[in-house]
């Protein structure tokens, strides 16, 4: 699998944006690359830095529609799809979190870095028929924002981006996904108490 990985980084590197593109679908979809874009997309920020909004946009177009083949094939395969390839606690507390949280159960796992499950979360919203529209808008929020802060990283610090993003990734991550979970849960909380009054 690393020769593969490392044949994909290559390309991208060669064919820029649309590379970020590819290994986003990829990554997002039926391979998985940790870190590869997030990496690619602070490299090519830092050699190219007056195309920062091309990258991310690139990039996480590229992860959305990935997820969005993902989240299809669970549509049309249902629940008996998943039950053959994950463990039934996973799927029934992913499906339970899915009832209770709604999309945020999608976003908070979309914004952590690897080896956070993401894939699952994917699924699971196409088992459970979340509106696709919703889907695909949480998910493009979601990784605007990570690759978005990526790439403000490497316009700030160059080629030592690359490095603070290994060191500090699962940190950052965890507090982009803590504020998105409480303001989340808020308006899960606002929702609920204004929904009596109506």
């Amino acid at each position: 699998m690393k020769h593969v990985a490392d044949w994909f980084t290559k390309l991208a590197l060669t064919l820029g944006a649309p590379g970020l593109f590819i290994i986003g679908y990829l990554d997002s979809s039926f391979l998985s690359f940790p870190e590869i874009n997030d990496l690619l997309l602070v490299a090519m920020v830092t050699r190219h830095k007056q195309l920062l909004v091309y990258y991310v946009l690139m990039a996480t177009l590229g992860s959305v529609l990935g997820c969005l083949t993902l989240y299809y094939i669970a549509k049309k395969g249902g629940e008996a799809f998943l039950r053959k390839r994950f463990q039934a606690h996973h799927i029934d507390g992913g499906l339970k979190l899915l009832q209770k949280y709604g999309l945020l159960v999608v976003v908070v796992p979309a914004l952590l870095p690897p080896p956070a499950p993401f894939k699952i979360f994917v699924l699971l919203a196409g088992v459970a028929a979340i509106p696709v529209w919703q889907f695909a808008t949480a998910v493009f929020v979601a990784r605007l924002v990570r690759y978005g802060g990526e790439g403000v990283l490497a316009l700030r610090y160059g080629d030592q981006a690359a490095g603070f993003l290994q060191a500090h990734a699962k940190e950052a991550g965890l507090w982009l996904s803590g504020v998105f979970l409480l303001g989340g849960l808020g308006w899960i909380a606002w929702r609920r108490r204004a929904a009596p009054a109506r």
